[in-house]
């Protein structure tokens, strides 16, 4: 189990060994009946991923006779952690510690850069699939993670963007004219890189998906968080985070240095400008 995990994912993940032992099935069996991989049932029962409410779902209806305990385990644990969900918990706790911090972004301006406008128009978009929590108490969460660049010994931040991030039109002109402002202004700060993987690149390896790595000064292993649509991953693993900085060194390679990057995100906030 990870040392962090949340006491009632551990429960969780003991309920859900004991159920499927008791039924007969191995890993590969439930999985197929819930319709995930062996792989994912095995780290939800070590501890290594923690389950999603779909998954939680899937496996009440598996297993009726437990009066939906695997949801409400979820639930419970998730609004224990506020506004964030309880997988993205480890990870916002490791922000304010980090010494480094590195993140790839092909779609969208980092969540630690973004101004409270551009925020609320994703915000707003997300809330029309998913109608999850409000919108205010988001972005307000959102924005206070914004203090670790105010911190006495802030985190060196590394920000790698496609750079069609700079040219999706996210809440319209003026919230993109002063999105591109505020990533420029931040790129001046000491501690800030803020670097563009220009488009004639073509296919490369950051297309897989955002992510990002949390290094720390001690001893303590890194993190990283993974997005996908439904919901995140964040994990120690580390063949993971090796894997990961890997990627993240390669893309660095194909990207614009930090002076041309910032020229360049001044010349299309320029573009925006209403």
């Amino acid at each position: 189990m990870e040392r962090d995990q949340h006491p009632l994912f551990v429960f969780l993940a003991k309920e859900l060994r004991r159920v499927r032992l008791a039924a007969g099935l191995s890993q590969e069996a439930l999985g197929k009946r819930l319709g995930y991989s062996a792989e994912l049932i095995g780290k939800v029962e070590t501890g290594e991923r923690r389950p999603t409410v779909k998954l939680a779902t899937a496996c009440d209806a598996a297993f009726p006779e437990l009066g939906g305990l695997f949801t409400r385990l979820v639930a419970e644990a998730e609004q224990e952690h506020g506004v964030y969900p309880a997988w993205f918990a480890n990870w916002v706790d490791a922000e304010p510690r980090a010494s480094v911090i590195r993140w790839w972004e092909p779609l969208l301006v980092p969540g630690l850069l973004q101004t409270p406008e551009y925020s609320r128009a994703l915000f707003d978009a997300w809330q029309a699939i998913d109608g999850s929590g409000d919108a205010d108490e988001l972005v307000t969460a959102r924005l206070a993670r914004h203090a670790i660049f105010d911190q006495p010994t802030p985190p060196s931040f590394w920000a790698l963007i496609d750079e069609t991030v700079l040219r999706r039109a996210v809440g319209g002109p003026k919230v993109m004219h002063e999105q591109l402002l505020h990533l420029a202004d931040m790129s001046e700060r000491p501690r800030v890189t803020i670097e563009v993987v220009p488009t004639d690149v073509g296919a490369h390896v950051g297309l897989l998906g955002a992510f990002a790595i949390a290094g720390f000064a001690d001893d303590t292993p890194g993190i990283v968080y993974l997005e996908s649509p439904d919901a995140g991953e964040v994990s120690k693993h580390p063949g993971t985070v090796a894997k990961l900085a890997l990627m993240y060194d390669t893309l660095r390679t194909e990207s614009l240095g930090g002076r041309a990057s910032r020229d360049l995100i001044r010349r299309v906030a320029e573009e925006w400008k209403p």
